[in-house]
């Protein structure tokens, strides 16, 4: 049975963090593992040069680093294609090719590149690059011809634009040579993980998150200090769990539900405190954690090895983009020396 192609991947601007982890890396593991699927991960690296262009040695760093990561979470380089995205040159002709078709208006009004843009305060100063992505992203799923692209909702207009793309191209050059990707959702029960204070969105910049890379010590110290219920002052005190992060973390993490809900009925009435619980999830987080920590040290020391794996799997990636690229050449007419 032929395996429908799957296109996930990360811009590397750091090491990857647990929100990853529930948010798209079990899935990839269990999609790989499930041999239903062709999964080509990848590392958006040139995306993440779209705002970070001055700083690329914190690109080249963070490949590696998240490299590991796939690694320690179960990503198998026999079973699934990782690749570097600059390592695709195929990639960036497909992008001046789908630019024809894609109006500077259109692309502005994308509501994850305006929302992107306000984040990162560009004012007016918007590097072409990072407003182009989209149709960079365009690129990246059609050159594998991906069936699936699994996104958050953030990304769903992304999606949404390459679907835009390939209909366009088809239409205009006469030719079924795209593949009109579809979104595979996160589950529910995944969502988007808080950072460790409160805020909405876990990220490096905010300094609210937990590593796959943090050893034991740090990972008790952030743990200790999450955000929990500031009416809390005392033990006996009646505690919030809505809101709470360790409760909110341990739901997320926790195999334990009965013991967990009671530990909710408990704080709820008063009597169990914060300590108590925070204990609790660094058992819980520990047990999930300590293994991905293990696995990533034993893949560090060989990071020799890592660059191999990833050279394989970009020379592999970079074969199938070309193919899809002469094609695409092929039914605009402009494959001039082809016999």
């Amino acid at each position: 049975m032929k395996k429908e192609i799957v296109l996930t991947g990360d811009r590397p601007t750091g090491k990857l963090h647990i929100g990853h982890y529930v948010g798209s890396l079990k899935n990839r593991v269990l999609m790989q593992n499930e041999g239903k699927y062709e999964m080509f991960i990848f590392m958006a690296d040139m995306q993440a040069l779209t705002d970070h262009a001055k700083d690329p040695k914190l690109i080249r760093t963070s490949v590696t680093d998240v490299a590991l990561d796939y690694l320690a979470c179960g990503i198998d380089p026999t079973k699934s294609t990782i690749f570097i995205q600059s390592q695709i040159p195929e990639l960036s002709d497909l992008t001046m090719y789908y630019m024809n078709l894609v109006t500077l208006a259109r692309l502005e009004r994308n509501p994850t590149v305006k929302t992107e843009i306000k984040q990162k305060d560009f004012g007016m100063s918007i590097p072409v690059g990072f407003l182009n992505y989209p149709i960079s992203q365009a690129s990246d799923i059609t050159a594998f011809k991906a069936k699936y692209v699994p996104v958050g909702e953030d990304q769903l207009p992304m999606l949404e634009q390459a679907r835009e793309i390939v209909h366009s191209f088809n239409r205009t050059y006469n030719t079924d040579v795209l593949v009109e990707p579809e979104a595979i959702l996160p589950p529910k029960e995944a969502g988007r993980l808080p950072g460790i204070d409160g805020n909405a969105k876990m990220s490096k910049s905010l300094d609210n998150a937990i590593y796959l890379a943090d050893d034991y010590a740090t990972l008790k110290k952030k743990v200790m200090s999450m955000y929990t219920d500031p009416e809390h002052i005392r033990i006996e005190d009646p505690g919030h769990v809505e809101g709470n992060m360790v409760f909110h973390y341990l739901d997320v993490f926790g195999k334990d539900k009965v013991k967990i809900q009671e530990m909710k009925d408990h704080y709820m009435a008063g009597g169990l405190g914060d300590v108590k619980v925070k204990k609790y999830l660094l058992e819980v987080l520990e047990e999930e954690l300590g293994p991905i920590r293990e696995r990533r040290i034993e893949f560090a020391k060989d990071i020799g090895e890592v660059h191999r794996m990833l050279k394989v799997g970009s020379e592999k990636a970079r074969a199938v983009a070309a193919q899809t690229l002469d094609e695409c050449k092929t039914a605009m007419g402009i494959n001039y020396f082809k016999n």
